[in-house]
C-alpha cells in the first residue's frame, strides 16, 4: 500500500486514524500500572523452616540436609544453597532461566510434603515462596508514644493490620517489635518432685483438659441435639485449679506447684523510630498491584486511622517506595520533555520555518501516545526502564519525519507542486527510512529473546523503543506528507530577514552552506587519498581498543535513592539489651547528621523482614535522607561519613551501605562475594579468614565479612548412653524434657476476650539461671523414678557455629565486601590475582560469585544479543538494497561508533555496565541509518545516469543536512538523560553517554569513510569479477 499517496488523497481518513490512536493512547495510559522496575520473574524460590530452640548443627542435620536432598530432585534446579542458624533454616533454590516458577514451587511443596513426617515434631510447617522483587515493603510505618509497647502492639495487631490488609492491592502486613501475650505456667521443680510429678505429666494433663470435642448427635423427639464436651479454660483461675494425681493417688492442684500469670513472651525484637521505642508495620503489595496506588491507599487509610487512635500515639511513615518511584518517573519524564524541546529547537534552526518545524515536531507526542497503546497490550508497566526507553527514543522519533520532510522540501525548491512534492518526496525515501527503522528494531529483537537478568531488566526498554519507532515511521509516511501537501512553505532565497529569529535562521542557513562547501572539499580530498583515510580510521579504531582497559566496569549503575542500611553484629551470645545500647548509639550518630530525616532501628534481627528466627546479637538500622535537592551531599558521601564515625564503637561489626532499589533484583546483595567450599568447619573458617585478609588488602573493598563468625556460646549436654539406658531413657526424651524446662513448651492455647494466646509450660526463672540448675534438673524415667540430669549426662561450656551455610549439599563459607571508590571489575581482577597465590588443602576451592558473576553472565548474554542483532541488521539492509555488497559497506559505521563510545566514557569518567552495553547495542542499530540514507541516494543518482564519482560527490552534500539534523536531534534528545538530572536518573546515564559518544563520532566519520569504503570495495569487486571471468578452464 502506498501510504504517502493514500494520506495525501484521503486526509480526513488519516486524521481520524491519528485521532483514534491518540484517544486509545490516553485511555491506555490511564490504565497502566506504575512501578519502579519492570515486572520480573526471577528463577529463585525459598523455603523457610522454623525449629524453635534448636542449634545450627541440629537444624542442619535434622532439617536442612533432608530438605536439600528432596529439593534436588525438583525439575530444572540449577543450584541449592542453605543457611542453618539457631531456630531456623532457609533454603534458596536457583532454577534455570525460563522455568515456570508457579509449577516449580508447586513441585517443591509436593516434595516437601513427602518427607514432612520424617522431620522432628517441633519443626513448624515449611513455607515455600517465590522470590519476587515486589516482595519488598512498599511502605513502612512506625508507631510510637501511647501508654507503652503493649498498647502499641495491640493497636498494630488488632486495629491497623486488619484495616491495611483489606486495602486493594495489599498482600501482607508484617509487624516488627512489640510484645506477644502468653500465659506462663512457671513450675517449681522442688514442689514438683515432692509430689512425684514430672513436666511431661503436667504437659499431658493440660493438653487433655483444655479441649472442646463433639460427641455426635442425639435424636430427641423431632430434634437432633449435638453432643459437645466442653473443657476449655474460661479463665486463669480455672487453669490454676486443674487437678493433678500424684503417685500415691492423692490430688494436688496446678497452683500448688506453679505460678500462673498472663504476661508477655520473652522479647526477641525491639523497634525504635527516631530513637523512641515503638512498633514497626511493613506493607507488602500483590505482585501485579500498582505500587504508587497501594502506597497512596495505605497513607489515606493511616490518615483515617489517626482519628481513631489515642491522641498521644504518633504514626510516622518511615519508608515510602512510591516517593522514589514518583521522583524517578518525573525525572525521566522531565528529561524526555527537555530532550524533545531541544530536538524541536534543532529542527527549527535547520528548517527555519515554524509551520515546517511543527509538522515534524508533531511526530514526538503522537508517537509517544501511540506507544502507550502497544505498552498496554504488551502487558508492560510505566517504570523507570520503559519510560527511559521513551526518553531515549524521543530524539529518534523525528528522524524518519526529518528525512521525509527534507526530501519533500527539496522537491518543492526544485519547482514541484505541493501534492507532487509531498507524494514523490515521501515515496523516494520511504524504503530508506523503513530500512533505517527496521535496523533499530532488529538490533533490539535479540534483547527480548535472550534469557537472564539483563533481558528481564531491559526487555521493557527494547520494546518501548521499538514501539515508539514503529509509531514514528507510520507518522512519517502519513502525517508528514499530508501536512506538507497543505501547509509546507518554501522560503525564497531572495527574502530579506527582518525579525531576530529570521536573522538567526539565516545565519544558521549560511553556516550550513559553509559546512556543506567545506564537506565537499574534504570528501573530494578523501576520495583522492582513500588509503590514508582508511588507515587513519583503522588506526583510530585500534587506539580505542587499546584504551578500553582504562574504562572501569561494574554491573549496574548506582542510584542515589537517599536510603542507607546499617547492619550491626555484636559478639555471639550478646544479650538483647547490650545490642540495643549499641544500636541506639549508632542511631543517635545518624540522627545528628543534617542530611538524615528518619531512622528506623530493629534490634534482634539482621533482616528487614523477619523471616526465620531473630538473633539477640544482631540489629539493623534503616536511614532515610532528606530529598536530594535539600541536601548538599550524595548518599555515598553520607555513607562514608557514618562509616567513619561508627568505626570508633568497640566490640561491634558494623556494615554501612547505600540502599539501592535495584538490589531487589540482584541474586546477592554484596557486589563482591566469594565462596570457599569444603566439609570441615574449622578448616573452612581458617581458609575464609585468609581469603578475607587478602580481600581487606585490596583498595576499594570495604566492610569485608565472612559467614563463619565466632562461635555462639553453648552448653553442650552429652548423654552417657549406658547410664541413660539403665533408667530406660533415650536421647530424645532427655532433650525434650530439658527443652520444656528451659525454653518452654507451648502445651495448649487460651482464649480471652476474643484473643487466643499460647500457654507455655516451663520452670520458674530462678530454677534455670545457672549451669548448676541444669545439672540438678530431674528427668522423669519410664521406671517411675526421677534422676538428676548430672547422673546421666555431662554438661560443659563450649562454642558452636552461629550459622552453617551450604551450597550444592556441601558446607561453604561466604566472604562478602562492599565497594568504595573503585569499579567492580578492577577490584575483582586484583582479588583474583592475589588469591591465585593462596595454597588450599585438597578438597577445598574458592568460587567467585556475587555481582561480578552476574555481570559476566549478563555481558555474555548481551554479547550474543549484539552479534545476533548485527546479523539481523545486515539481513534487513540486504533485503532493502537487494545486494550483499552495500550492507557490508554500511556496516563499517559500527567500528567508527565504537571509537566515540570509548572516548565518551574516558572523558566523562563513567563506568561500563549492562546499561552501557544496551546503549552499544542500541547504537549499532542507529549508526547504520546515516549510511543507509547516504548509500541509498548514491544508488538513486547512479540509476539516473551519474557516474560513481559524480554520484558520491553529489549525494554527500545533498544528504548532509538530514544526516546532521537526525544526528543532532537524537543527541540532544538524549543529552538530559546523559546529564543524569533528578532522582533515579543515574540508571540511564551510561546508556545515553554510549549513544551520544558513538553517534557523534560516527556521524562525522561516516560522511567521509563510508563513501571511501564504498568506492574501494566496489573497485575490489570489479577486479575479482574480471579475474573470475578471465579464467580459462581446460576442456
Amino acid at each position: 500500500m502506498n501510504l504517502p499517496k493514500f494520506a495525501v488523497h484521503r486526509p480526513v481518513t488519516v486524521l481520524m486514524v491519528i485521532l483514534g490512536l491518540l484517544v486509545l493512547g490516553f485511555v491506555s495510559l490511564s490504565r497502566l500500572s506504575i512501578d519502579l522496575l519492570p515486572k520480573m520473574q526471577l528463577p529463585v524460590a525459598a523455603v523457610i523452616v522454623d525449629y524453635p530452640g534448636a542449634g545450627p548443627q541440629e537444624v542442619e542435620k535434622a532439617v536442612t540436609e533432608p530438605l536439600e536432598e528432596t529439593l534436588a530432585t525438583v525439575s530444572n534446579v540449577d543450584s541449592i544453597r542453605s543457611e542453618s542458624s539457631s531456630g531456623s533454616a532457609t533454603i534458596v533454590v536457583q532454577f534455570t532461566w525460563g522455568t515456570d516458577m508457579d509449577f516449580a514451587t508447586l513441585e517443591m511443596r509436593e516434595k516437601i510434603d513427602m518427607i514432612e513426617g520424617y522431620l522432628p515434631e517441633d519443626v513448624e510447617k515449611p513455607t515455600v515462596f517465590k522470590m519476587d522483587p515486589s516482595m519488598m515493603p512498599v511502605i513502612q510505618v512506625g508507631l510510637s508514644g501511647g501508654k507503652g509497647i503493649a498498647e502499641l502492639t495491640h493497636l498494630a495487631k488488632d486495629l491497623i493490620k486488619p484495616r491495611l490488609e483489606r486495602l486493594p492491592g495489599a498482600a501482607w502486613v508484617i509487624i516488627s517489635g512489640g510484645r506477644t501475650e502468653e500465659v506462663h505456667v512457671l513450675v517449681d521443680p522442688v514442689k514438683l518432685e515432692s509430689y512425684g510429678l514430672s513436666l511431661p505429666q503436667v504437659a499431658q494433663v493440660l493438653q487433655a483438659e483444655n479441649l472442646e470435642l463433639s460427641g455426635g448427635t442425639l435424636l430427641k423427639g423431632k430434634k437432633d441435639f449435638v453432643i459437645r464436651t466442653t473443657g476449655e479454660f474460661r479463665d486463669l483461675a480455672q487453669l490454676a485449679s486443674i487437678p493433678l494425681t500424684t503417685l500415691d493417688g492423692s490430688t494436688v492442684y496446678l497452683k500448688d506447684i506453679a505460678r500462673i500469670s498472663q504476661c508477655y513472651a520473652d522479647p526477641t525484637q525491639e523497634t525504635y523510630l527516631n530513637g523512641r521505642p515503638g512498633v514497626g508495620i511493613s506493607v507488602l503489595k500483590q505482585s501485579d498491584a500498582n505500587t504508587v496506588e497501594v502506597a497512596e491507599r495505605v497513607k489515606a487509610e493511616l490518615e483515617r486511622l489517626k482519628k481513631e487512635l489515642p491522641g498521644n500515639v504518633e504514626v510516622v511513615v518511615a519508608y515510602d517506595q512510591s516517593r522514589f518511584i514518583r521522583e524517578s518517573i518525573n525525572s525521566v519524564a522531565n528529561n524526555a520533555l527537555i530532550g524533545a524541546i531541544l530536538a524541536v529547537c534543532v529542527l527549527f534552526l535547520f528548517l527555519r520555518n515554524f509551520r515546517t518545524t511543527l509538522v515534524v515536531a508533531l511526530a514526538i507526542p503522537i508517537s509517544i501516545i501511540t506507544t502507550f497503546i502497544l505498552i498496554y497490550f504488551a502487558g508492560l508497566t510505566i517504570n523507570m526502564i520503559s519510560l527511559g526507553g521513551l526518553a531515549l527514543g524521543v530524539g529518534m522519533m523525528v528522524d524518519s519525519s526529518i528525512v521525509v520532510l527534507e526530501n519533500i522540501y527539496r522537491h518543492r525548491q526544485e519547482g514541484h507542486s505541493l501534492w507532487e512534492a509531498a507524494i514523490t518526496g515521501a515515496q523516494e525515501v520511504g524504503m530508506a527510512i523503513t530500512a533505517s527503522t527496521f535496523t533499530t528494531v532488529a538490533i533490539f529483537l535479540p534483547v527480548v529473546f535472550i534469557e537472564g537478568l539483563a533481558s528481564q531488566v531491559f526487555s521493557d526498554l527494547a520494546l518501548t523503543v521499538t514501539f515508539s519507532l514503529l509509531a514514528s515511521l507510520f507518522v512519517a509516511l502519513t502525517l508528514v506528507p499530508l501536512f506538507s501537501s497543505r501547509f509546507l512553505k518554501v522560503s525564497s532565497p531572495d527574502e530579506v530577514p527582518h525579525t531576530w529569529y529570521q536573522k538567526a535562521s539565516a545565519a544558521v542557513g549560511q553556516w550550513l552552506e559553509n559546512v556543506r562547501e567545506l564537506y565537499k572539499g574534504i570528501l573530494a580530498w578523501s576520495l583522492s587519498h582513500r588509503k590514508l583515510v582508511v588507515l587513519g580510521a583503522a588506526g583510530a579504531f585500534v587506539c580505542s581498543l587499546l584504551l578500553t582497559p582504562l574504562i572501569g566496569v561494574e554491573f549496574f549503575p548506582e542510584m542515589d535513592a537517599g536510603e542507607i542500611s546499617i547492619s550491626i553484629e555484636m559478639p555471639r551470645g550478646t544479650a538483647l539489651e547490650e545490642t540495643e545500647k549499641v544500636a541506639a548509639k549508632i542511631g543517635e550518630i545518624c540522627s545528628s547528621l543534617p542530611e538524615v530525616e528518619e531512622t528506623f532501628v530493629t534490634v534482634g534481627s539482621s533482616q528487614g523482614m523477619n523471616f526465620g528466627g531473630a538473633e539477640s546479637d544482631r540489629a539493623s538500622i534503616w536511614v532515610k535522607l532528606v530529598e536530594e535537592k535539600q541536601r548538599k551531599k550524595t548518599t555515598d558521601e553520607v555513607v562514608r561519613e557514618i562509616r567513619e564515625k561508627v568505626q570508633q564503637i568497640p566490640g561491634a561489626r558494623i556494615e554501612v551501605k547505600s540502599s539501592d532499589p535495584t538490589t531487589a533484583m540482584m541474586p546477592t546483595e554484596a557486589p563482591i562475594a566469594l565462596t570457599v567450599r569444603g566439609d570441615d568447619l574449622e578448616k573452612l573458617k581458617a581458609i575464609a579468614e585468609d581469603v578475607a585478609d587478602v580481600v581487606r588488602e585490596v583498595p576499594g573493598a570495604v566492610d569485608v565479612e565472612t559467614s563463619l563468625e565466632e562461635g555462639k556460646p553453648e552448653i553442650e549436654v552429652r548423654l552417657n548412653r549406658d547410664r541413660a539406658a539403665a533408667y530406660g531413657l533415650t536421647t530424645a526424651q532427655v532433650a525434650q524434657e530439658l527443652r520444656t524446662a528451659v525454653f518452654g513448651q507451648v502445651v495448649t492455647r487460651y482464649r480471652a476476650g476474643g484473643e487466643e494466646m499460647d500457654i507455655r509450660l516451663r520452670l520458674a526463672p530462678e530454677f534455670r539461671q545457672r549451669v548448676e540448675d541444669l545439672k540438678n534438673l530431674t528427668i522423669s524415667t519410664p521406671l517411675g523414678v526421677s534422676v538428676p540430669l548430672r547422673e546421666v549426662a555431662e554438661l560443659r561450656e563450649t562454642e558452636g557455629p552461629s550459622v552453617i551455610n551450604r551450597k550444592s549439599q556441601t558446607r561453604v563459607c561466604y566472604i562478602t565486601a562492599e565497594l568504595e571508590g573503585r569499579p567492580l571489575g578492577e577490584v575483582m581482577k586484583e582479588i583474583r590475582q592475589r588469591l591465585e597465590k593462596l595454597q588450599l588443602p585438597r578438597g577445598y576451592e574458592i568460587l567467585y560469585e556475587g555481582e561480578h558473576k552476574e555481570m559476566m553472565e549478563s555481558f555474555a548474554d548481551l554479547t550474543f544479543a549484539l552479534e545476533l542483532g548485527v546479523l539481523l541488521v545486515y539481513m534487513v539492509m540486504a533485503s532493502q538494497f537487494e545486494s550483499l555488497f552495500h550492507p557490508f559497506v554500511i556496516m563499517f559505521t559500527m567500528p567508527l561508533a565504537f571509537i566515540g563510545v570509548v572516548l565518551a566514557f574516558l572523558l566523562t569518567g563513567q563506568t561500563f555496565n549492562i546499561a552501557a552495553f544496551v546503549g552499544v547495542i542500541m547504537l549499532a542499530g542507529i549508526v547504520v541509518n546515516n549510511g543507509i540514507v547516504l548509500i541509498d541516494y548514491i544508488n538513486t543518482l547512479r540509476r539516473r545516469g551519474l557516474t560513481r564519482e559524480e554520484a558520491v560527490l553529489r549525494a554527500g552534500p545533498v544528504r548532509l543536512r538530514p544526516v546532521l539534523m537526525t544526528a543532532l536531534t537524537t543527541i540532544l534528545g538524549m543529552l538530559p538523560l546523559a546529564l543524569g538530572i533528578g532522582e533515579g536518573a543515574e540508571a540511564d546515564v551510561p546508556l545515553a553517554v554510549a549513544v551520544i559518544g558513538g553517534l557523534t563520532v560516527a556521524t562525522f566519520l561516516t560522511l567521509i569513510v563510508v563513501p571511501v569504503v564504498y568506492t574501494i570495495l566496489e573497485d575490489l569487486a570489479e577486479k575479482v569479477k574480471k579475474r573470475v571471468s578471465g579464467l580459462v578452464w581446460p576442456r
